[in-house]
């Protein structure tokens, strides 16, 4: 691999490394903005949110949507160039599910934040998709 290639494939990792930074921090500035809602510090006293039941198995869950886009910051920059392909492909795309099913598509802040962080996944999926199989891991 020569420089040129070497330092496209880094360009390319950085891309995704911030696209997941910018996801996470979303992630988690939507769950703070969500303090700031009558009743919020309340409802979770009483454990049930939205009508929904705050159990274990649901804290579960949400710890996993939480390190899913965490993990994908170390994986994006170590792994090599065809697993980290497919790794961002994958993740990606489940994640982008699994975020329309937990958030509230009635609550306009809910909205705002989902737009954004469905559009920064679909970015990693682009940027996934068009890193080449190649040794050089390098754009197509």
């Amino acid at each position: 691999m020569n420089t040129e290639q070497s330092s496209y494939q880094i360009e390319v990792k950085l891309r995704i490394l911030t696209l997941w930074i910018f996801v996470f921090f979303n992630f988690i500035f939507r769950d703070i903005h969500e303090f700031g809602r009558p009743g919020m510090i309340q409802e979770l006293a009483t454990g049930v949110v939205n009508g929904v039941q705050i159990t274990d198995f649901l804290l579960l869950i949400g710890g996993i949507m939480i390190e899913v886009p965490l993990l994908m910051l170390p994986l994006t920059m170590l792994l090599k160039p065809r697993v980290n392909r497919i790794a961002n492909l994958w993740i990606g795309t489940l994640m982008i599910p699994l975020m329309i099913i937990s958030y509230d598509l009635l609550d306009p802040d809910d909205i705002f934040f989902l737009i954004f962080e469905i559009s920064a996944l679909s970015m990693i999926i682009w940027y996934a998709w068009l890193w080449s199989n190649n040794s050089d891991g390098s754009l197509t």
